[in-house]
């Protein structure tokens, strides 16, 4: 796939221009944004997304296309999960509803600079040694077992992690919200507040998040730019997506199982693809392992979205049984 230095560019400046609407259009001003509101921009960056997986198809072919699409849904899924943590870290540090799209925007911001790294680190890996494959896979193998084990058993309160209390032992820290400030001074001394904390929370959260994303999509598509471009467009729409489905994602129960099938699935795509390329002495003499057939694009992207529409539906369905068998309990007394 040849992609030339000017697409990369503008790509990258289309990129930032979203960005930039959203700090200077939609949290400038605190605000809970209406169920009205978070659908139509929503959809708009959906559509944007949609919209440019059509520019790829159209122009480098439908291999690449479908490699783009399939990495899109994946990540957009997997983020879904990650707001399941978001809502805990929110509700951990009782953030006020109107400051919840700031926090979010921040900590989108560092998830796409975190993961562009891990991109670039993750695509010279691949360059260099073709073995990593089998690491990837392995890791993502390893991540949905444990995915499948997690279940639908959410941790009630967020933990905090060790950075979180090395800057509370470190920095002085008020009790409460100063409106959106970082820092602010009492008796002349300078104190950071807990918007400060909750977004060094989401960040550090967006870095584990990162470790299980990229070696997902690397096992789609090997193309650095889809694999950025996916990323990137997948994050956008993040925090408009989180006060659209902020009272659905209790109910969607099953979406770990899904998650954990779809990540087992390309662990195991990747460690076919490992022994395609294999270059290891110690397996198979060090010659490649043709047996075993690839698993294609149209495949990939078939299965994940059939996973995702019965997990979907499956939680939905068992929501409205458990709301009926309620309401009939509520009726018999």
């Amino acid at each position: 796939m040849n992609v030339p230095l000017w697409v990369w560019v503008l790509t990258v400046g289309v990129i930032i221009a979203m960005l930039a609407v959203d700090y200077l259009g939609h949290v400038r001003t605190p605000h809970a944004p209406s169920l009205p509101e978070a659908t139509r921009w929503s959809l708009a960056y959906v559509a944007i997304a949609v919209v440019f997986g059509c520019v790829v198809w159209a122009v480098w072919g439908p291999t690449y296309g479908g490699e783009y699409f399939a990495g899109y849904i994946t990540e957009k899924s997997l983020s879904v999960d990650n707001l399941f943590v978001f809502v805990l870290i929110m509700t951990s540090f009782a953030v006020p509803r109107n400051l919840q799209q700031k926090v979010l925007l921040i900590g989108i911001t560092v998830a796409l600079v975190l993961r562009t790294i891990f991109i670039v680190l993750g695509a010279a890996m691949i360059a260099n040694f073709s073995w990593v494959f089998y690491l990837f896979g392995a890791f993502l193998v390893w991540t949905a077992v444990a995915q499948a084990r997690h279940g639908t058993a959410q941790d009630e309160e967020y933990h905090e992690n060790g950075i979180l209390r090395w800057v509370r032992r470190v920095f002085p820290t008020t009790e409460t919200y100063v409106d959106d400030r970082l820092t602010t001074k009492i008796d002349g001394r300078r104190y950071i507040t807990p918007m400060l904390i909750v977004m060094i929370a989401i960040g550090s959260a967006d870095l584990l998040f990162a470790v299980d994303s990229i070696p997902a999509i690397f096992g789609l598509t090997e193309q650095t730019y889809l694999v950025f471009t996916a990323n990137a467009f997948s994050l956008l729409g993040l925090r408009q997506l989180y006060f659209l489905i902020d009272g659905l994602l209790d109910r969607l129960v099953y979406l770990h199982y899904g998650l954990a099938a779809i990540l087992g699935f390309i662990g195991i795509k990747l460690v076919i693809h490992a022994l395609h390329t294999n270059e290891l002495p110690f397996i198979n003499g060090g010659e490649h392992v043709e047996a075993i057939p690839e698993i294609s694009t149209a495949v990939s992207l078939g299965f994940i979205v059939v996973v995702l529409v019965i997990t979907t539906v499956a939680s939905l369905l068992r929501d409205r049984t458990l709301r009926a068998r309620q309401i009939s309990r509520e009726g018999d007394r």
